[in-house]
């Protein structure tokens, strides 16, 4: 498949999304989601290193939910996304201060760049990889950072999703969207020339858990998330490397 017709495929996606309620879609609208959201959002500003005086690009910023969360590190965040829906939606938000959104491929921002650190939630699998890390790596300054969080391929439930096609459609995916497995990312970055890599599994914590229930089983999760073996089943990964 082309890089022209994944875009369009992506773009499409988008203005599905945008006309229904992509939140909910993608996980985070439920109670045990938006604690998720705001463990991943820290884990990736924590990875990226966001703060005062960093310019940071934003990849696949979608409506704006983990942009809004960034805002308060005082980093100055350019947020994008091939989707002009999903833009008009992130910029209803009013996030303000050095935040700026824009539906334009990540991969077109020369002129933006080099950027302090390279972030986004579940967009890489979107992406044709290899290329996409080649981009990221040139988008960084020297020293810069990338932090992601993507969904695990050894996850069942994401393996499901990812690989039977009825599922895939009936979970809202795009029909060109994967997932990673740890050690193939690794390589794939150093491929890319990202050195001082670092991809971990975490998260066991399900969108449809009863709020009742979420305290607990988070603290099983981060139990279970220091177990070798058990541990690389969770369902996200948090990928971080710096351009040296």
């Amino acid at each position: 498949m082309s890089t022209q017709t994944r875009l369009e495929h992506e773009a499409a996606h988008g203005r599905v999304l945008a006309d229904g309620e992509p939140e909910r879609i993608w996980g985070w609208a439920s109670p045990a989601g938006r604690r998720r959201a705001r463990r991943r959002a820290d884990l990736i500003a924590t990875a990226g290193d966001l703060g005062p005086g960093r310019r940071v690009l934003e990849v696949g910023c979608g409506t704006g939910m983990f942009t809004e969360m960034w805002a308060s590190s005082g980093a100055e965040i350019l947020a994008v996304d091939l989707a002009p829906e999903l833009i008009e939606r992130a910029r209803a938000r009013q996030i303000g201060g050095q935040v700026r959104f824009a539906a334009k491929p990540f991969e077109k921002y020369d002129s933006e760049g080099p950027f302090d650190a390279i972030v986004g939630s579940s967009i890489l699998h979107h992406l044709e990889i290899r290329p996409a890390l080649r981009r990221l790596h040139q988008l960084l300054k020297p020293g810069g950072r990338m932090a992601f969080a993507e969904p695990n391929m050894l996850n069942p439930q994401v393996w499901l999703t990812k690989n039977v096609p009825w599922i895939k459609k009936a979970m809202g995916d795009s029909p060109d969207e994967t997932a990673f497995v740890g050690l193939q990312l690794k390589s794939l970055l150093r491929k890319a020339g990202f050195r001082q890599i670092e991809v971990s599994a975490f998260d066991f914590l399900h969108p449809s858990t009863p709020p009742v229930l979420i305290e607990a089983v988070s603290r099983v999760g981060r139990v279970l998330e220091r177990v070798p073996g058990i541990r690389s089943i969770a369902g996200s990964l948090i990928i971080s490397a710096v351009r040296e």
